[in-house]
């Protein structure tokens, strides 16, 4: 079963991949992402869709099909959806498979702006929404919880505590 960890990793590989897409498509998945409003409610049903993937049996188990190219949103619903058990894991949270990877994708996408700005003389990118960069930044604990999931699969490394000195 697909882990938390993977499919973060994969929402990343297909972010970095849209500009891969044919341009209507990378424009409609790219427009969708950027429309996305982060939300309270969202990202408790985010949370426990997370959650609910990550207690399925083997989902720390690695996947036969890392290698895909999964480019659209579409193509990542669809993956998703075809995995009963991980589709009725993010369904039962409130989410559809879609909404799921498109909150997981703005979550990203806006995470990466809110690290931007915290830079010396940074500007807000064109397109981004100050609002989702602020959910971001307002968020922090919240959001450090999610990344507790992958740790129990072994994954986020870098995030490991550093010894006290």
């Amino acid at each position: 079963m697909r882990t938390s960890l993977r499919l973060i990793a994969l929402l990343a590989a297909a972010t970095a991949t849209l500009a891969t897409l044919p341009a209507a498509a990378q424009d409609a998945d790219s427009q969708e992402i950027m429309r996305y409003t982060l939300t309270d409610a969202g990202l408790a049903k985010y949370t426990k869709a997370s959650q609910n993937l990550a207690a399925l049996p083997g989902a720390c188990a690695e996947d036969d099909d890392s290698d895909s190219e999964s480019n659209s949103i579409s193509e990542l619903a669809g993956k998703l959806d075809a995995k009963p058990a991980a589709k009725a894991a993010v369904q039962s949270a409130g989410m559809t498979s879609r909404e799921y990877i498109v909150f997981s994708m703005s979550l990203l996408q806006n995470g990466l702006a809110a690290w931007g700005m915290s830079q010396p003389g940074a500007k807000l990118p064109p397109g981004v929404n100050k609002a989702n960069v602020d959910f971001v930044n307002s968020h922090g604990p919240q959001l450090e919880k999610l990344k507790g999931l992958d740790k129990k699969c072994g994954g986020d490394e870098e995030a490991q505590e550093e010894p006290d000195e």
